[in-house]
């Protein structure tokens, strides 16, 4: 009699799961503990019942044990496997810049004037359109520092005008009163008055020594 072949889909009655469930259950964890002695291999098994229920088993000491040993299996895989994509995604970095590196310095030798045997005419255009903006931006930049420089220096300029300026104004304001005392040397002596007499002016500083009273003249004869 030939067995049917059982779908794999929930078994809806409550009962019939539950028997089937167990069955299997202990089929599962016998195929575990063959495999794990006729094979040598470390076996673990964790079964879970409908109902929360746990089942396990383990040919190592103890489940935790390989659960463990999985744990650090997993750890140091991915780590490796990380290593190795970042060392293939650094390849490949490199190899981009090399491409570009290369491309830049046959550019330059091109707008150098060397290895344009095998440009075609294209490609010379496209050149020269390129040398010609290039030397248009750089006209234009030297103009614009000469035009700040110029300014600069027109800057410059009216500082040193205005301190010129300043200095003058000041060595006037200085040769103002020496003049006005010169004018005054200068001056003739007032109208009415003989300029000889403005001599006979000064004060005589002649010492004398004699009784109150008596002729300075008549004091000389004495004498």
């Amino acid at each position: 009699m030939v067995r049917g072949k059982t779908q794999m889909k929930r078994i809806e009655n409550a009962t019939s799961r539950q028997v089937t469930f167990s069955k299997r259950r202990n089929g599962l964890l016998k195929k575990a503990f063959e495999l794990s002695v006729l094979c040598d291999a470390e076996v673990a098994l964790v079964v879970f019942s409908p109902r929360g229920k746990l089942y396990e088993f383990a040919s190592a000491s103890s489940l935790q044990k390989t659960i463990d040993r999985y744990k650090a299996y997993t750890k140091d895989n991915v780590n490796n496997k990380t290593v190795q994509q970042d060392i293939q995604q650094v390849k490949a970095d490199a190899v981009s810049l090399a491409k570009k590196l290369e491309a830049l310095e046959d550019s330059k030798r091109k707008i150098l004037g060397e290895n344009l045997g095998g440009c075609s005419a294209e490609e010379l255009h496209s050149l020269e359109v390129k040398l010609e903006k290039s030397l248009h931006n750089v006209r234009g930049k030297k103009t614009q520092l000469l035009e700040q420089q110029i300014a600069k220096l027109k800057e410059k300029e009216r500082t040193l005008l205005k301190d010129n300026e300043d200095l003058r104004e000041k060595h006037r304001n200085l040769q103002a009163p020496l003049a006005f005392a010169a004018l005054d040397r200068m001056a003739p002596p007032p109208r009415g008055v003989p300029e000889s007499s403005s001599k006979d002016m000064d004060v005589e500083t002649e010492l004398y020594i004699g009784l109150p009273g008596r002729d300075r003249s008549s004091n000389r004869d004495s004498g």
